[in-house]
């Protein structure tokens, strides 16, 4: 998840300044930081023209080995399926994971050039790409040979609702009280339910990317870069598509916005009549994330834009979705 801070972090780019050495491409580069959340996003610009983007992870939300999962996953991506995706680079020591200081890991990627979609946008076309991209990424794991030590958080209603949940705990999101409240956490007994119904069986729960919102897409042209895998882990098929709907979950393109994604996703991996009936479910799970991401994340622009009206939306939402039985 990305959600630029107000202000930078003079400590950062201190470090990042430090670090540039450790790449060849980037020794004695500029950084410029563009955008802060779970890590400080920089770009750095080469002596020559270049440029690049270099990941400082925040200390203790991703240890060593997570985040060398996380690029084995993107590596093997790249080199066995048709979907752009960041191309992480080595250092000079030949390991693509840097550790600049204790607990805090670095890695350089190839800049990708694009534009960030908006939600005013017409964004049939996107979704159908979006649709193609997961079932792609979605087939890939089922014949893809993990690394002996693979370890990614586990999205699933525990991960998500519990009040340690690896976001935060959404009951401390900004106006959680009173009726809003009660609705949300009849909202979060209900989601528990239905999750454990649908269940854990590989042909609906596996690596997913977790995070493919418009926040986390390059726009350049006819290619989409899908970027920001900090967030892959292990949940359901389907919350993919609930991800890409993060923080318009109620605009009136939303229906038509699911059938392109669906039409494209079963173009490549078939579904169930029990997969589809789940996305509102899913959705809605996600919509829980979110506020317990604004309720950790308070300081970031981000979480500030959606603040004031994300609960009350949300209870709304969940009222609705109950009253469906």
């Amino acid at each position: 998840m990305n959600g630029a801070k107000s202000e930078p972090l003079t400590a950062e780019f201190s470090l990042v300044a430090d670090s540039l050495k450790l790449w060849a491409e980037t020794a004695g580069g500029t950084t410029v930081l563009i955008n802060v959340s779970e890590n400080h996003t920089f770009r750095i610009d080469g002596t020559g023209g270049t440029q690049h983007i270099l990941r400082l992870h925040r200390p203790h939300y991703q240890s060593r080995t997570a985040i060398n999962s996380e690029l084995a996953w993107l590596q093997a991506l790249a080199a066995t399926t048709d979907i752009p995706v960041p191309k992480p680079l080595l250092a000079i020591d030949g390991e693509l994971l840097q550790e600049v200081a204790p607990d805090r890991f670095a890695a350089l990627f190839r800049f990708e050039q694009g534009r960030e979609p908006k939600p005013d946008e017409d964004l049939a076309p996107l979704f159908a790409v979006l649709g193609r991209y997961a079932a792609t990424a979605h087939l890939h794991i089922e014949t893809w040979e993990q690394p002996e030590r693979f370890v990614r958080p586990i999205w699933d209603a525990i991960g998500l609702l519990e009040p340690a949940g690896l976001w935060g705990d959404w009951r401390k999101a900004p106006h959680v009280e009173g009726e809003v409240l009660e609705d949300l956490l009849a909202l979060d007994a209900a989601l528990r339910q239905r999750l454990h119904a649908y269940g854990t069986d590989i042909d609906r729960f596996g690596l997913i990317h977790a995070d493919m919102r418009l926040g986390n897409l390059l726009v350049d042209e006819d290619q989409v870069t899908l970027l920001d895998f900090d967030d892959c882990g292990f949940g359901w098929f389907l919350y993919d598509l609930a991800a890409s709907l993060s923080f318009f979950e109620t605009s009136p393109q939303v229906p038509a916005l699911i059938r392109s994604w669906l039409t494209a996703y079963m173009q490549v991996r078939p579904l169930k009549t029990e997969d589809v009936a789940m996305i509102d479910t899913l959705i809605l799970l996600r919509r829980m994330a979110l506020l317990a991401w604004i309720s950790s994340h308070a300081d970031t622009d981000l979480a500030k834009a959606h603040a004031d009206r994300f609960a009350a939306d949300t209870a709304a939402m969940a009222r609705r979705y109950l009253a469906r039985g």
